[in-house]
């Protein structure tokens, strides 16, 4: 299992950012672990170009779960994948929270990412009134159920775990709650895609950057990083890919 560092630049970004990824293949020519930007979908192509002969793989932040038609505004994966993008963000919190996104919807969108050749990271997480309510496994072993593709392969998803209360708040869970929620997805994958769970990568996202990032990767079944706003510069997303590299 090659180790994934994706970077998640959200609504962020114009040409100019692209210098960020110049810096970043430039000091991390040939990193022990897999380097992916998922940058605004108005630059993948150029990001592509930019990042042409090295080891930076890109991706969309969403795609729509039909192959084309009358859906303004929105983006299919076969679109992704012919601008360079090799994965495929679904499901963000973000996502379902602000545009309501069911599992179904998830689910669909990433049986459409596969069909057009990309692999999709599928997020979950609970809120912090979950959290609270002690209700942790019980939502996200619903998203997961609900939004895996039946017959998904290790080589064909990612699994990305990220409590909404984390995501862009500086506050992280502990080490052993992490411990507990990853160890709790590769069981309920294994139920549900059989021994092909046992490759999936399981991405932690929350808050991830440089100061921490070592002892979340210590963790076992901690795969990698959804990293969210350290992945703007490419100083903090490299010492996040150093700090994975090493793990």
């Amino acid at each position: 299992m090659r180790k994934l560092a994706a970077g998640n630049w959200k609504m962020n970004g114009t040409p100019a950012a692209l210098a960020e990824l110049t810096a970043l293949v430039t000091a991390h020519p040939d990193p022990a672990c897999e380097m992916l930007i998922c940058p605004p979908a108005t630059l993948i192509a150029q990001a592509a170009w930019a990042a042409r002969g090295s080891r930076l793989g890109l991706g969309g932040q969403d795609c729509h779960a039909s192959a084309s038609g009358a859906h303004t505004g929105d983006i299919s994966a076969a679109m992704l994948k012919d601008a360079g993008a090799a994965y495929v963000i679904l499901g963000h919190s973000e996502r379902r929270a602000d545009h309501g996104e069911t599992d179904a919807q998830v689910q669909a969108k990433a049986l459409a990412a596969q069909a057009a050749g990309l692999v999709p990271i599928v997020c979950v997480g609970e809120t912090e009134a979950q959290r609270d309510a002690g209700q942790t496994l019980a939502v996200i072993g619903a998203q997961l159920d609900g939004s895996v593709p039946e017959g998904a392969t290790a080589a064909g998803l990612v699994v990305a775990y990220e409590p909404v209360w984390a995501i862009g708040t500086g506050r992280t869970p502990t080490l052993p709650q992490i411990a507990e929620v990853h160890a709790f997805l590769r069981n309920r994958l294994a139920h549900r895609i059989g021994p092909e769970a046992a490759g999936v990568r399981l991405l932690y996202g929350g808050s991830v950057k440089p100061s921490n990032a070592a002892e979340i990767f210590a963790v076992p079944d901690v795969d990698g990083a959804l990293v969210g706003g350290a992945s703007l510069k490419a100083a903090d997303f490299g010492a996040i890919v150093a700090a994975l590299s090493a793990a």
